[in-house]
């Protein structure tokens, strides 16, 4: 049988994705060695031209580490890109979204092939398991509504579109009875399920919360205006686990209004000290040095992040993007003022991490990844990474800690 080897490129989706395909092998053999591989399947990111040349070096490298692999272009850069290096002669293949379920199909043909699909597909697969996860990853809906400035993910993942519930259900009763108890919900914009099927993101987690073996649910991201009095209701359940992500972009109104954001601070400050004052950790992305971001908006910008309770970020400097209207605004910013400008905004947070941890010292839920040379690594229920040093083999395990040691880059403690 040949060997095929999955290199995975972005967000959860993708990782979501990738394992769709892994279940859907049945005349080839899954490898977890690259240089053993026959074919490589890239599922690809295509966010930001950064993440394009990211690609398009990776197939560049192995093309040249091995001339003999075939390469075939997944993901949402198989949109974007796929049809140029497709005629470049880089790939040997390329499949859509739509097309990942029939991947062992594709996969059999012994001539190049090009199948973009359509973006109105809704996966229909149930994953029994996560090779190499603790956690299981559990994509609830696809596309996008929303029109931010800045970013392609419309036009490569398509509209909103909502999972069938039951589906869904059935995957998660699926994975809980083969061991896992963390379930993280993803998608393109989590926050927007069920509008289309008459559900709601609070009427799935309750349905979730009463499979046998549910121990804690994650939400990937979630827009500001997505959280109704449903959802606030849930906060207090054992279940759900002490970490929001809530992906505000800015604290600026000027650049939220520029990006084409629904958000605005008054409203998002009222929402995460709310949020905060329920015990949680909260984090949010945000994006530095967009066009138009002058030296007085980014002053009072962080005079604001500093009023926010916020624990985590995913901070990241602004990538221009073709085809956005982002692309077009001006004045750009220059790449060394934004690099400051993200060392100064992910330090605010490292700092604002560290107190939150300093008074969460008991009472940790971990959840331990695999571990080496007796030091274990996982995630408590407000998303901090933990340390575990022990002699007992702890993979994949759940324990409680009580007076972890807190330093300034990350929780330890010993069991």
């Amino acid at each position: 049988m040949q060997k095929v080897f999955f290199k995975t490129f972005g967000c959860r989706t993708n990782q979501f994705d990738t394992q769709v395909m892994i279940s859907k092998l049945k005349d080839f053999e899954l490898t977890m060695d690259e240089t053993q591989s026959d074919i490589v399947v890239v599922n690809s990111c295509t966010v930001t031209n950064g993440a394009d040349v990211s690609v398009r070096n990776y197939i560049s490298s192995l093309k040249r580490r091995n001339p003999d692999t075939r390469i075939v272009l997944a993901g949402c850069g198989s949109h974007s890109k796929g049809e140029s290096l497709f005629e470049e002669q880089s790939l040997f293949g390329v499949m859509g979204h739509s097309e990942k379920e029939k991947i062992n199909e594709i996969l059999l043909r012994p001539k190049r092939f090009y199948e973009i699909g359509d973006l109105e597909h809704i996966d229909s697969s149930i994953v029994s398991d996560f090779v190499g996860k603790s956690r299981a990853f559990i994509k609830i809906q696809e596309g996008c509504d929303f029109r931010c400035s800045y970013c392609i993910i419309p036009s490569v993942r398509g509209d909103a579109r909502s999972h069938d519930e039951t589906l869904i259900l059935a995957q998660i009763e699926k994975l809980a009875s083969n061991g896992f108890g963390e379930f993280i919900l993803t998608g393109t914009n989590v926050g927007s399920y069920g509008r289309d099927r008459g559900s709601s993101m609070a009427q799935l987690l309750r349905r979730i919360a009463m499979i046998r073996g549910v121990r804690r649910i994650r939400i990937g991201s979630l827009e500001p205006i997505q959280i109704d009095d449903a959802f606030m209701e849930l906060l207090d359940e054992p279940w759900m686990a002490k970490q929001l992500h809530i992906a505000l972009q800015h604290s600026s109104d000027r650049m939220l209004e520029l990006m084409n954001r629904r958000n605005r601070f008054d409203t998002d400050r009222l929402l995460l000290e709310k949020i905060a004052s329920k015990g949680y950790a909260i984090g949010t992305d945000f994006i530095v040095g967009h066009p138009g971001e002058d030296k007085m908006i980014w002053r009072d910008a962080i005079k604001r992040v500093e009023a926010l309770p916020l624990t985590h970020i995913h901070a990241f400097r602004y990538s221009r993007r073709d085809g956005t209207p982002s692309a077009e605004m001006k004045p750009e910013i220059q790449g060394d003022i934004a690099k400051e400008r993200h060392r100064e905004l992910s330090e605010i947070i490292r700092k604002k991490n560290y107190e939150f941890r300093r008074i969460h010292t008991d009472g940790l839920e971990i959840l331990l990844e695999n571990g080496r040379e007796e030091k274990y690594y996982g995630f408590d229920q407000y998303y901090n990474r933990v340390e575990v040093l022990s002699e007992e083999d702890l993979s994949h395990n759940w324990i409680l800690l009580n007076n972890v040691e807190v330093g300034l880059d990350g929780n330890q403690a010993r069991y």
